[in-house]
């Protein structure tokens, strides 16, 4: 595991930071485009060198952008939105330019051995969604990623693995993460409780307007809010709207008793300590069921071999964007499929039936069904129930009914 090479990357619009780590490594290292220049955001910028034909990006971008020459800018959202730009008289997909770009990145964090493809690879996004994971499996191919290499996190998870590997003391108690930017201060608290095995961790999150005014007296007001009745151990700062030396009053009370921490590239690290942790390269103690975890087991009660047990299509604590359940059973009894939801802490599971509406009148044990289950979030499950008849004696009807589930609710699309 010691030689296994980790990258976390910090993605958005407008700019990225990569960092690399080895299991034997002190901590993460974030690669900049000139070595030793403390500046770790890249621009989300490509741009083609007029006298060789390569593509470049950071400095040389930048001053491509100034000369008023074609650039490739917000790639993220075009390539989302599956726009083609034109070089030239060549035209390529957003994907491809981002595909491109991110290529360029792994040049920069080549590790301490010179260039080398992740062993594990660790995309940090403010949002996730399913769309997204989609658009990163198709560039992870573009790379020659193998499978499974590529996992993306959101900011909330990524500080949580920054967080707690960091000094036992930092994290003794409570952490404040603050994230400055786009004229929003996004405000995360972290809280494990010691009495589990492993320890659970929750994050609070709480988003407050930053626009006019004075930026040192909103902050103070928002630290007194937020630290009121708590023991805190560590602060940490990140985003450009920190920038400036605009805190007085406001840094005197976060460190007052505590230590803080700033700088840009603390999701870029904590993704690559994820990478490590979910590579299995890291005796991890915490548990966290943030924003992209499941909340709920999605279940069925079947019969196998003459014995009934549940078969679990969802499991609770799996990312939502990812995961996928799907099962053959023969119908047994009346035309509905049951379903048992039951978050994972609980004993009690809420039941939930739905009904095949239509489906043609049989002999029991004589219709074969597929259950098809993806969720669209957290806490809501997409049922597809697909009728395969049954072999030659009862052909499909090619008939389906689709449903959309969650805890407690249950609606026939």
């Amino acid at each position: 595991m010691e030689n296994r090479l980790y990258f976390g990357i910090d993605l958005n619009d407008a700019n990225a930071v990569i960092s690399y780590y080895e299991i034997n490594m002190k901590e993460p290292v974030t690669a900049g485009v000139v070595a030793g220049s403390g500046v770790s955001e890249i621009p989300v910028l490509l741009a083609k060198d007029e006298k060789s034909g390569q593509w470049v990006i950071g400095e040389e971008a930048l001053e491509a952008a100034s000369a008023g020459r074609m650039t490739a800018d917000r790639l993220l959202t075009r390539a989302e939105a599956e726009e083609a730009l034109s070089f030239g008289e060549v035209k390529h997909s957003a994907k491809e330019l981002l595909a491109v770009y991110l290529r360029k990145l792994f040049f920069l964090a080549g590790g301490p051995g010179g260039f080398r493809l992740p062993d594990r690879l660790v995309i940090c996004l403010k949002q996730l969604s399913r769309e997204r994971l989609e658009l990163f499996r198709e560039i992870a191919r573009r790379l020659e990623l193998p499978e499974g290499v590529l996992t993306l996190l959101d900011q909330k998870e990524c500080a949580y693995y920054f967080v707690y590997h960091q000094a036992a003391e930092l994290n003794l108690h409570d952490v404040f993460v603050f994230d400055c930017r786009e004229r929003q201060m996004t405000c995360r608290c972290l809280a494990r409780s010691p009495r589990t095995t492993p320890q659970l961790i929750t994050v609070e999150e709480r988003v407050y307007p930053f626009g006019p005014g004075n930026p040192d007296t909103t902050f103070l007001h928002i630290l007194e809010e937020q630290f009121q009745g708590r023991i805190i151990s560590g602060v940490y700062l990140t985003g450009d709207g920190f920038d400036g030396g605009w805190m007085k009053r406001s840094i005197a009370l976060m460190c007052k008793g505590r230590r803080a921490f700033a700088g840009k590239n603390l999701y870029s690290k904590g993704a690559c300590y994820a990478a490590a942790v979910l590579d299995g390269g890291e005796d991890w103690q915490y548990v966290y069921l943030g924003d992209s975890e499941m909340k709920i087991n999605v279940s069925i009660r079947v019969k196998n071999r003459g014995r009934d047990e549940f078969f679990t299509l969802i499991s609770a604590g799996d990312n939502w964007y990812e995961t996928e359940g799907e099962c053959e059973v023969i119908l047994d009894g009346p035309p509905e499929i049951s379903f048992w939801l039951q978050p994972p802490k609980s004993r009690e599971a809420r039941l939930e039936k739905l009904g095949l509406g239509g489906l043609a009148e049989r002999p029991n044990r004589t219709t074969r069904l597929r259950i098809l289950a993806k969720p669209v979030s957290d806490t809501r499950v997409q049922i597809r129930i697909l009728d395969l008849g049954f072999g030659e004696i009862f052909k499909s009807s090619d008939m389906s009914w689709e449903h959309v589930l969650s805890y407690g609710i249950s609606r026939q699309m």
